[in-house]
């Protein structure tokens, strides 16, 4: 049945526009669960829409309007009459099969090559060096090892360009004398200027600083999902901030929507959680009357719009009020607006640090896993271009705030149910999915995965899909074997889905996951998070 739609007058021209198949609807999502507790019914399927009835338009006119400022290609459908799904996306089967990369043996030109049409985005050197690992290991990787460190050795992970030395060169001589005994600068007898480590020399020197000076209120930085100073003698206060470029290019309102989601997510997994209390934003966009739109890219006026009820939708519908914001135009950024989000949070003094224990459970909360943002981390990684909305489509992620508004709550009441929390450590799925938060929090431990295990949204995904995939919503927990009954406990009160993916430990600090008792992947976590050149 349909509800809320009035019949259509004939004359009229009518267009609907619904979410594409497998793209996140969160209404639906709600009426879904709403109606599955009223009447107990768990084979429930719910769609929405948007219906626009025109007047003094003809249908050709109203599709035109329609694709251009009504619906975007990469999440959603357009249709002329009245439409209803004559069925749900319900996924397919999947045949387990074990896929090998030859990449032993490739030349240079062919390596490149691989990591190009592999959406990879590995450099030449780091292609050469998963090369080198596996002459060593006397075989090839799986797929999944090779997606493993392509997240983790991305860009947008490892942030290579800030963490790098770069040489300034030109016409510096009146600018020359401030670098003079600046740590990591060097100066040289031409003029130019090396700086070591661009990140820590600049964006996070004036942090460093205050660090060496011996200031007691730097709790943690530069080293947790956010940064934390001290409040008070009992509270900390928790900052995370990050851009969305990439995403909010192709989806605006989704792309801004989940950044600040990702960042709320951040100061949720921040030690052993804190409380997120405010959200802020800045958007830089080319000026909205810009005439000239390259092809490829969404006209400027749409995009800020959009960002800014992205971010405006996530926060109020978890009950975090947005307290800050900014806008600048500049028409450079015509085809990859900077969408600048964060996220500040208040905890407990005493919880500002977790950490795994060999022995703890790995378990997933929150939302089920899908093929939304499959490489993310290494799409972020590229330079965007005019096929990205086709190529990457599978990216663009549409955030469901209940979703986490449930898992934060479930969140902060394992957190001080007890006198210690009823987990050793957190962190979210970000970039990269299950990939980077088991890796990360297994680091020095090792991990055992069962893939099969977690959640999935429809049927049909591959062991590489469920173990990269950044569906939001969803948080890892390391959780001590005897607290997993209080854990569920205070999930299933607060409708919040938990599954037990594994166990941190293995011998050699290895990460070794399986899929319906076959083992698709094996790695030395030191080459993983030390093996980058």
């Amino acid at each position: 049945s349909i509800l809320g739609a009035a019949p259509a007058d004939p004359a009229a021209p009518v267009i609907e526009v619904h979410p594409l198949p497998g793209v996140m609807d969160p209404a639906a999502q709600t009426v879904r669960n709403a109606i599955r507790e009223l009447t107990g019914l768990d084979s429930v399927e719910v769609s929405t829409g948007a219906r626009y009835d025109f007047e003094g338009l003809t249908q050709d006119q109203a599709r035109a309007l329609a694709d251009r400022l009504l619906a975007n290609p990469v999440v959603q459908a357009v249709h002329t009459s009245p439409w209803m799904p004559r069925d749900f996306p319900r996924g397919h089967s999947y045949t387990l099969k074990v896929a090998h990369v030859a990449i032993r043996g490739l030349s240079d030109a062919a390596l490149e090559k691989l990591s190009r049409d592999a959406h990879l985005f590995l450099s030449l050197d780091e292609m050469k060096a998963v090369q080198a690992e596996y002459d060593r290991r006397g075989r090839d990787p799986t797929d999944i090892e090779l997606e493993s460190l392509a997240q983790t050795w991305s860009e947008h992970c490892v942030h290579k360009t800030l963490k790098s030395t770069i040489r300034l060169t030109g016409d510096l001589k009146n600018d020359t004398l401030q670098w003079h005994g600046r740590p990591g600068h060097t100066v040289h007898p031409d003029g130019s200027v090396t700086i070591h480590n661009l990140l820590k020399s600049t964006v996070a020197a004036a942090t460093f600083e205050l660090i060496e000076e011996g200031v007691d209120w730097t709790l943690s930085v530069f080293k947790d999902n956010a940064g934390v100073v001290a409040f008070d003698d009992d509270h900390a206060v928790c900052i995370k901030v990050e851009t969305h470029n990439h995403p909010s290019a192709l989806e605006p309102y989704g792309g801004a929507a989940t950044g600040v989601g990702g960042c709320i997510r951040d100061v949720m997994g921040t030690g052993l959680g804190a409380k997120p209390i405010a959200n802020t934003d800045v958007f830089c966009v080319a000026p909205p009357d810009c005439k000239d739109v390259p092809a490829g890219c969404l006209n400027p006026r749409r995009v800020l719009t959009q960002v800014v009820a992205g971010v405006r939708d996530y926060g109020n519908r978890m009950g975090i009020p947005t307290v800050n914001g900014a806008v600048y135009f500049d028409e450079r950024y015509i085809g990859n607006p900077l969408v600048y989000c964060g996220c500040v949070g208040v905890m407990p003094i005493d919880r500002i640090k977790g950490a795994a224990r060999a022995g703890d459970l790995i378990v997933a909360l929150g939302g089920r896993t899908g093929r939304d943002g499959i490489h993310g981390a290494t799409f972020s990684s590229a330079e965007l271009t005019d096929t990205h909305a086709d190529e990457f489509a599978h990216a663009v992620q549409i955030g469901n705030a209940i979703e986490e508004k449930r898992l934060l709550d479930a969140i902060l009441r394992a957190r001080d149910e007890r006198e210690q929390p009823l987990y050793s450590a957190i962190t979210d799925c970000g970039a990269g999915g299950f990939s980077s938060a088991v890796g990360e929090m297994g680091a020095e431990l090792g991990a055992e995965v069962h893939l099969e295990r977690a959640p999935l949204k429809y049927d049909g995904l591959s062991y590489t899909e469920i173990w990269i995939s950044e569906a939001q919503e969803r948080m890892v927990l390391a959780v001590p074997e005897a607290n997993l009954g209080a854990l569920q406990r205070i999930c299933d009160e607060e409708s919040v889905e938990l599954c037990v993916l594994g166990r941190y430990g293995t011998p050699g600090a290895e990460l070794v996951l399986h899929y319906h008792g076959a083992e698709v992947g094996r790695l030395s976590m030191h080459f993983l998070h030390e093996g980058i050149p």
